[in-house]
């Protein structure tokens, strides 16, 4: 729980300084799935900071799903939503109101109780079935971007956010599956995280930070945990499963909450000065 909460922190800080990146680069095409607006954002000091707090925040999610079942690993990643808020307040002067403050402690409470009630790791290994479908999945959300880049303003942040979450879904579950260097997993886990970074750049980009990564949150965190519960058996510790409920809900409830930081547009309006 240490290393996804670890995890948390860096992923959390590092949409800031992604956002921070893409905004500074030359504007793209609008696309959901630009690839040259990632080629841009890649030459901004900031963005590659981010992208290296990315990599430590992966590393610490890897130690993370081999231990603790990937419900309680995606509501601990829900908590960048809340560091992603700090940390917009501070670096892209955006205030907290009483609400989001409440936020964030909901989100904290709620990972509180998940660590008390988590399990170990379920001892299912996967059927063929959903080795493949990790794949498809993956593909899937190079097609979630393609959609979404045609939607306005914010619904077009969120709907994006909600494919890189997806995205990044697929690694966790792919994490759990992987069983040799060729199979489906490992091509799920490479495409799966590349379209995410594809998509989550595209929404950093124009939209609204915390809007972005609410719905990445979302993405990352529900599908995951019903396939950990129904495919791989991820349990909690016994008699201590409506402790387990209640820790997700509150963490993700306080994670919707939080979505609402970038209404006013603060994080997503101002320019930044400097690169990701």
């Amino acid at each position: 729980m240490v290393a996804a909460l670890g995890a948390a922190v860096c992923f959390g800080v590092a949409s800031v300084l992604q956002a921070m990146g893409a905004r500074a680069a030359e504007p793209g095409s609008g696309s959901g799935v630009d690839t040259r607006l990632l080629a841009r954002a890649l030459a901004q000091r900031t963005y590659i900071a981010g992208l290296a707090l990315d990599g430590l925040g992966f590393a610490l999610e890897l130690v993370a799903l081999r231990s603790l079942p990937i419900y309680a690993v995606g509501a601990a990643l829900a908590a960048s939503l809340a560091v992603t808020a700090v940390a917009a307040s501070r670096l892209l002067k955006a205030a907290l109101s009483r609400v989001e403050w409440a936020a964030v402690g909901t989100v904290c409470g709620g990972l509180a109780l998940l660590g008390l009630a988590a399990g170990g790791e379920g001892d299912g290994h996967g059927s063929t079935a959903l080795r493949w479908g990790t794949l498809v999945a993956a593909g899937a959300v190079l097609l979630v971007g393609a959609a979404a880049g045609r939607l306005p303003g914010r619904a077009r942040a969120a709907v994006l956010g909600l494919g890189a979450g997806l995205g990044f879904g697929v690694v966790e579950v792919a994490v759990r599956l992987v069983d040799g260097v060729t199979s489906p997993p490992i091509y799920a886990l490479l495409l799966g995280g590349g379209a995410a970074f594809l998509l989550l750049t595209s929404a950093l980009s124009r939209g609204s930070v915390t809007t972005a990564t609410a719905g990445m949150v979302i993405g990352e965190t529900i599908g995951p945990a019903l396939v950990g519960v129904l495919a791989l058996h991820d349990r909690t510790r016994p008699g201590w499963a409506p402790v387990a409920v209640a820790g997700f809900a509150l963490a993700v409830v306080g994670a919707l909450v939080l979505a609402r930081f970038g209404e006013g547009g603060a994080t997503g309006a101002e320019p930044a000065t400097s690169g990701r």
